[in-house]
C-alpha cells in the first residue's frame, strides 16, 4: 500500500462523509473498503476501530494503522519470499480486478479515472494524468495496462 498525503486522505474522508457531519460512519468506511476489494464484516471493522464513526483525526489514525499493518506484512513477506510470492501475486490480481471494471484484462484510462474518482482521488483539472500514468508503464504502447504492466507499476511504486 503506497502512502497518500494528507490532502488526498482529506478528499477521501470528505467523499465518504456523505451527510457532511464531519464524521465517517462504519457503514461509509465499509463501503470504501468493499469498493477497493478489502471486504470486511461490520462487526470486525467495529472491533478494529472501537467506535461507530470516525472524525478526520480518527480516520488519519485508521489509515496510518492500515499502512503500518501492511508494511509489517511486507517485512514478513520479505523474510519468507517463496511462500508469500503467491500471496503477493494473488493480491495484485485482486487489485487489478478493482481497476479492470469491464473485466477485459486491461486497465484503460477511463477505468483508472472511474476508480480514482470513486476513491476521491480524481481531480478534473488533472485529466491528462491518467494517460500519463498509463503511458509511463505501458511497455507495449497499446494505450492500456495489462496485468504484467500493472504488476510492474505496483512493484515499482511500492519499492
Amino acid at each position: 500500500m503506497s502512502t497518500l498525503n494528507e490532502s488526498h486522505i482529506q478528499r477521501i474522508f470528505d467523499k465518504l462523509d456523505e451527510d457532511g457531519d464531519g464524521l465517517v460512519s462504519l457503514d461509509e468506511l465499509k463501503g470504501l473498503l468493499d469498493k477497493i476489494g478489502a471486504c470486511t464484516g461490520l462487526e470486525e471493522l467495529q472491533s478494529l476501530v472501537g467506535k461507530t464513526s470516525l472524525n478526520f483525526i480518527d480516520f488519519l489514525f485508521f489509515y496510518e494503522a492500515m499502512v503500518k499493518k501492511n508494511n509489517g506484512e511486507k517485512i514478513k513477506e520479505d523474510k519468507n519470499i517463496d511462500n508469500n510470492n503467491n500471496n503477493l501475486e494473488d493480491d495484485l490480481v485482486e487489485a487489478f480486478k478493482v481497476f479492470d471494471l469491464n473485466g477485459d484484462g486491461f486497465i484503460s484510462c477511463e477505468e483508472l479515472q472511474k476508480v480514482l474518482s470513486r476513491l476521491g482521488l480524481w481531480d478534473e483539472k488533472e485529466g491528462s494524468d491518467c494517460k500519463n500514468m498509463i503511458n509511463m508503464y505501458d511497455t507495449n504502447l497499446d494505450g492500456v495496462l495489462d496485468f504484467e504492466e500493472f504488476k510492474n507499476m505496483m512493484l515499482v511504486s511500492n519499492s
